[in-house]
């Protein structure tokens, strides 16, 4: 426990594996001793798929105990260059960089400390997230009051949920999102550096917060809200640059901010207060910005219901949270409510489905657009006709799109006269040597098609297997969180209580945001020059955050962005349901899209499987009504 009477300090370097590379060396020697923590956080969805599909290649080719499955690059590209410097600083480590091998990672580390003739470090790797570790039988059928996971519902689980995998789709990898406990467990040994495998992201963030302000549950006074805070705070940073100008809607103030702008971006860090209310920002002389608008648009990221952010150790709501600017680049957030957490844990699992393929190839000139089409479209029709010469069953599926056409607007695209477009085909088959057909027909396009047609691709493409990625709620009572630190063994951690009666179900009611004022001659404008918006993926939903540049313009931004005309607009892209959440203390609204994502991020055939578009769409696309006097005098840049 510290005994420190400021804030504890923590600077998170990697929002995803293969952010920049010099990422850590800056905070580490921007904040030298003033950064308590180190955090990183590598396992996007699609990171454990590319794992999953690395070590599924090594089993299908009798190699399963011949590689990696960690996040290599921690030790070569962070660790190997910058451990003497954090152990001076007294600066710990926190991170999920072990993969799908946390203990591997470990004693890749230990060496690594022997190698540099570092002594004296303690390093912990946190284990049981891997729920197939010890079954033979690959299928959810080993499990007991296991639930698919709704994205729109705490209680009625099957409501638009992503399927699970059938009974003869053995899955590759079920991991269940852990949370904090046992990191504090391996911080209050005396851990230095630690590696963990899929826990929430924000676990990073709360358990040195538990570890330095010594939070127990029934001993600490408003325990849950400040476990609420300590997430949130772990949310805002978790994704690196977006807390600090990066995804930012004014991009352009980003761009052209002193100090480089993008070409030096400023990483983010959270000074949390014992109080709970936490300040989030950068290094000094560093590009981007912190401001309650960038804030705010991390804080709408990726979340679903905003009164029930379900996370292992509690539930976040964050329909009350405050931002309020308190010095250059400098944000404080307050406003965090907190609720004992659910008796279940979401897991991230992934089975493979046939296989898939991509071909792409650059198209130029008059009507490049059209010409892309029936480009994809032959090439599909060629390889048909082989399949039925061939008795082969047809494609499961196909998606062409002309990347540059505005293919992601559909119905709203303005750029039919473009011309210079990628044409990109993806399909869907069993057998992945029927994929190969179309990998042998798409180059041939060139010179028997249309004009203007140049490779822009990497050459030949080849089949890769499809995986999907499924969310799943497994009891905690059926899940096991350890550690292990130096030689010591392997030390079980209990879980914290839960709340079996779901009361949680029915959040506290918060003002609503209030209803328009229509007063006066009204008029339209751009949804983007009055809100700010940022989207982002959870399987195979995704959801669009806008928030309101001025609380002035909230109630007619909810007024005329409904649930319908947010359908309606992105029909072309969305097959499930639009859900409309109010978030009236950052000024916000989120809207949860179901089935838009074509599958999700690790099966869709569509370019943008991650919906990182689709609050631009939104933005640029629908309008609000406005009273007159209200109106923005400039239009918002795009």
């Amino acid at each position: 426990m510290s005994s420190q009477n400021r804030p504890v300090r923590i600077g998170c370097y990697s929002a995803f594996w293969g952010d920049s590379t010099f990422a850590a060396a800056q905070l580490i020697e921007h904040e030298g001793k003033n950064l308590d923590y180190l955090v990183a956080d590598y396992l996007a969805e699609i990171t454990m798929g590319i794992l999953a599909a690395r070590r599924q290649r090594r089993i299908m080719t009798g190699k399963a105990d011949k590689g990696v499955d960690y996040i290599a690059e921690f030790l070569s590209l962070v660790l190997s260059k910058n451990l003497p410097q954090l152990i001076k600083n007294g600066t710990k480590v926190i991170t999920n960089a072990g993969g799908l091998d946390p203990i591997g990672c470990k004693e890749a580390i230990e060496a690594l400390l022997e190698k540099l003739n570092i002594k004296g470090v303690r390093v912990a790797a946190i284990v049981g997230d891997d729920v197939l570790a010890d079954k033979e039988d690959r299928t959810l059928g080993g499990f007991k009051d296991v639930h698919s996971f709704s994205t729109i519902s705490s209680v009625d689980h099957t409501k638009d949920s992503d399927r699970l995998p059938d009974k003869d789709e053995p899955i590759v990898s079920l991991n269940a999102y852990l949370g904090a406990h046992a990191i504090t467990a391996a911080l209050k040994e005396g851990a230095q550096i630690i590696v963990t495998g899929r826990v929430v992201d924000s676990a990073l963030v709360v358990a040195p917060l538990m570890y330095e302000y010594g939070w127990e549950e029934g001993k600490t006074a408003n325990y849950y809200d400040l476990m609420a805070s300590a997430s949130l705070a772990g949310h805002v940073i978790e994704c690196g640059c977006h807390a600090t100008g990066g995804n930012f809607t004014d991009w352009y103030l980003a761009a052209q901010s002193p100090f480089g702008g993008y070409s030096n971006m400023g990483y983010p860090i959270v000074e949390f207060d014992r109080s709970g209310s936490f300040v989030v920002t950068k290094p000094e002389k560093t590009g981007g910005l912190v401001t309650p608008a960038t804030v705010s648009e991390q804080i709408l990221y990726e979340i679903l219901d905003p009164s029930l952010y379900l996370l292992p150790d509690v539930i976040l709501d964050m329909r009350q949270v405050k931002l309020s600017q308190v010095g250059n680049n400098r944000v404080l957030v307050t406003g965090a409510k907190g609720l004992q957490p659910t008796p279940y844990l979401k897991c991230s699992g992934i089975f493979l489905d046939g296989w898939k393929i991509t071909g792409e190839m650059l198209i130029g000139g008059v009507d490049a657009k059209k010409k892309a089409h029936a480009v994809g479209e032959a090439i599909v029709k060629r390889v048909e006709n082989m399949y039925k010469k061939m008795g082969i069953p047809g494609f499961r599926n196909v998606n062409i799109e002309a990347l540059g056409g505005e293919s992601l607007f559909g119905p709203h695209s303005r750029t039919n006269d473009t011309r210079e477009v990628m044409m990109r085909l993806t399909a869907h088959h069993d057998d992945p040597k029927a994929l190969g057909l179309v990998a042998l027909e798409t180059i041939p396009s060139a010179t028997c098609m249309a004009p203007g047609i140049t490779g822009g691709g990497a050459g030949r493409p080849k089949p890769i297997p499809n995986m999907v990625h499924f969310p799943l709620l497994i009891p905690k009572s059926q899940v096991t969180t350890s550690y292990v630190i130096g030689n010591n063994g392997v030390k079980t951690v209990a879980w914290g209580s839960w709340d079996n009666n779901a009361t949680y179900s029915k959040p506290t009611p918060v003002p609503a945001i209030p209803e328009a004022d229509l007063t006066g001659p009204l008029v339209k404008t751009r949804l983007i020059n009055v809100a700010y918006g940022r989207s982002g993926d959870k399987g195979d939903v995704c959801n669009v955050g806008i928030i309101a540049r001025d609380p002035k313009y909230l109630p007619y931004i909810k007024r005329s962005i409904t649930e319908k005309v947010v359908a309606d607009y992105m029909k072309h892209l969305c097959k499930g349901t639009v859900t409309r959440f109010e978030l009236p203390g950052p000024n916000a609204m989120n809207f949860v899209l179901t089935h838009s994502l074509g599958g999700g991020g690790l099966s869709s055939l569509v370019v943008d499987r991650q919906g990182k578009t689709y609050a631009q769409l939104c933005l640029s696309g629908l309008e609000v009504e406005i009273p007159a006097s209200m109106a923005p005098s400039v239009d918002a840049k795009l």
